[in-house]
């Protein structure tokens, strides 16, 4: 099937969209209907799934959301998983989990995203260096998403510093397209509240490696400076995320339509600016 960009690439085509949604079922903002259902969040996610997979060309599942409820919201990230993989096996799905540590640690974190789950990609931290992260690095049909200008308003207190001349997420944007992009499967978070700092990475990485951009509608990011920034070749090169602002845009018994019709908007205002 080749490897995350291969397979992102073909959903982009496939679906004319550069629309990934976020998964990010909190238990707490469900639909009064899914109250007394077994298992919530698997349901809720297969109603949104099934409205929205002809505007997207993946998804991405927090797995913060289904940790807070233990080891049954970690069953249902589980069948969520094979819901895609079953029904929308060409949508590739990424965990955002943002994982880092230490090597050997970083093997239980492999099985468990890749193996256990079947996830296609995986945020990562950069903070421990290229050494710890080799043994996702050594993936090679895996995508490895990994985070450089983070979209949280607090993001520059580190993100900020300089270093050799330098803001540290250049480095980052440096680092990973010379040194850790071997296998071709890496790219980069860059919050869509940052259009510059995101024009500087464009610039740094090059026309084809792809950005994962959360931060539009809720966070506040705006799509226009966003495409141009950001927008790589082929009219590709970028993975516009948004969550709250589609899944959540109804509370009632129409929350899926509703949903549908906000992934239609927001692809086809990216589509828009695509041309």
């Amino acid at each position: 099937m080749g490897n995350f960009i291969d397979q992102l690439d073909k959903a982009i085509d496939r679906n004319n969209s550069l629309l990934c949604i976020g998964l990010d079922s909190d238990i707490g903002k469900l639909p009064a209907q899914f109250k007394n259902c077994r298992q919530p969040q698997l349901e809720f996610n297969k109603a949104i799934i099934e409205a929205t997979a002809p505007f997207v060309s993946s998804y991405k599942i927090n797995s913060a959301f289904y940790e807070a409820t233990g080891a049954d919201g970690i069953a249902q990230l589980k069948l969520t998983m094979d819901y895609l993989k079953q029904h929308y096996p060409n949508l590739p799905v990424i965990l955002d989990a943002k994982r880092a540590d230490i090597g050997n640690t970083n093997g239980g974190y492999i099985d468990f995203a890749f193996k256990y789950l079947k996830a296609d990609a995986i945020t990562l931290h950069p903070y421990l260096g290229g050494e710890a992260l080799q043994p996702f690095l050594n993936l090679k049909d895996k995508g490895m998403i990994i985070l450089c200008r983070t979209s949280n308003p607090g993001s520059g207190q580190f993100q900020d510093l300089i270093v050799d001349g330098q803001p540290v997420y250049q480095a980052v944007a440096h680092q990973v397209v010379s040194s850790w992009n071997t296998n071709g499967n890496c790219m980069l978070v860059v919050g869509a509240t940052y259009p510059q700092e995101m024009a500087s990475i464009r610039r740094i990485v090059g026309p084809d490696m792809p950005l994962l951009v959360p931060g539009i509608g809720a966070q506040g990011g705006d799509l226009e400076p966003v495409m141009a920034a950001g927008l790589g070749a082929g009219r590709r090169g970028l993975i516009i995320h948004s969550a709250r602002g589609i899944i959540f845009a109804s509370s009632g018994s129409d929350f899926a339509e509703v949903a549908a019709q906000k992934a239609t908007e927001l692809r086809d205002q990216i589509n828009q600016l695509r041309k």
